[in-house]
């Protein structure tokens, strides 16, 4: 599969996310983000190890536990409630800048160049997400915040040492999703329980959009997700990310009914676009030409090389 297919294909897990907010808003319970956090996690990571039946072995052990509660277990619930306590899209900025702090660990644990392109792409992306989804007099909340980064930091911390772990021998990426998914679950499991209690009554609506959640917006985008890691780098795969907060106001207009501004058409334009230039393979400089040396020999040389070949002959 050419690089074109994998960035698509990886792609399609941001755009998946893109709809949890319409999907959270119209059929899940108020107020339950650690339940939706959990319902996303469990579930999902469950199915996947039912159908990869392959655990973890040895060191992968504690590593699918490092990078479920980088990717899963801590990143839901810190970015549920920075969106519960940050009107106006600010936790949705806050994300955008997660490709910043992906490309700096990059430098750092993986020793890979931040090139000025991925930097610049990284910084157009937050300034397109920004114009989308800030609004004028967008409260700032310290815990909201503080959610926000850690959110962002957790994330990008999981998608560096998902890339720079790879994945055991003999396991795919379903495998290491599956791990990762459980064990994000499992740690969320005693939070939810002890903050927010007992589940709450579902009804059908709530069933569907729980199981929507669980296999196409976790499961199946997940296993995308990590897959693209592996194949397209931190750093590539990182920058997709603002196809998330435009996917949620493409939603939004289209099936919640809400408008969108020419500003925010122009962020969506500027979004994209970093998006698409953030997967630009990036250019090798080009090697200088050897100068072709030629030596033009005088007539009594040649006889020379004329005699010592012939005798080269008689000797073999």
């Amino acid at each position: 599969m050419n690089r074109s297919a994998v960035v698509a294909l990886t792609a399609l897990a941001p755009v998946s996310w893109g709809s949890t907010y319409a999907v959270t808003t119209e059929f899940l319970p108020a107020d339950r983000p650690l339940f939706t956090a959990l319902m996303r996690a469990l579930p999902a990571g469950l199915l996947i190890l039912a159908l990869a039946r392959t655990l973890p072995r040895g060191a992968w052990w504690w590593k699918s536990a490092v990078l479920g509660a980088l990717n899963i277990g801590a990143f839901f619930p810190l970015l549920f409630l920075a969106a519960y306590r940050l009107p106006g899209g600010v936790a949705a900025v806050l994300g955008a800048f997660g490709p910043l702090v992906v490309i700096g660990l990059s430098t750092v644990v993986l020793g890979e160049r931040a090139t000025t392109r991925a930097v610049l792409a990284a910084l157009a992306g937050a300034l397109g997400v920004s114009l989308v989804v800030l609004k004028a007099g967008a409260a700032l909340d310290t815990a909201g915040l503080l959610a926000g980064v850690a959110s962002s930091a957790s994330m990008a911390a999981g998608t560096v040492l998902t890339k720079r772990w790879g994945r055991p021998e003999g396991a795919g990426p379903l495998a290491l999703t599956g791990w990762q998914l459980t064990a994000g679950g499992l740690l969320i499991l005693p939070v939810a329980a002890l903050v927010e209690g007992a589940p709450p009554a579902l009804d059908g609506g709530a069933l569907l959009g729980y199981g929507y959640l669980a296999v196409v917006n976790t499961a199946v985008a997940y296993w995308l997700w990590f897959r693209g890691i592996g194949r397209i780098g931190a750093t590539s795969a990182t920058l997709l990310g603002p196809l998330s907060p435009l996917t949620a106001a493409v939603v939004g207009w289209a099936a919640l009914g809400q408008a969108l501004t020419p500003v925010q058409l122009a962020g969506m334009a500027i979004a994209f676009t970093a998006s698409v230039v953030g997967q630009l393979p990036a250019r090798r400089p080009g090697r200088a030409a050897t100068p072709v040396v030629t030596r033009s020999f005088s007539s009594a040389e040649q006889n020379d090389r004329k005699v010592s070949m012939d005798l080269s002959s008689r000797s073999v």
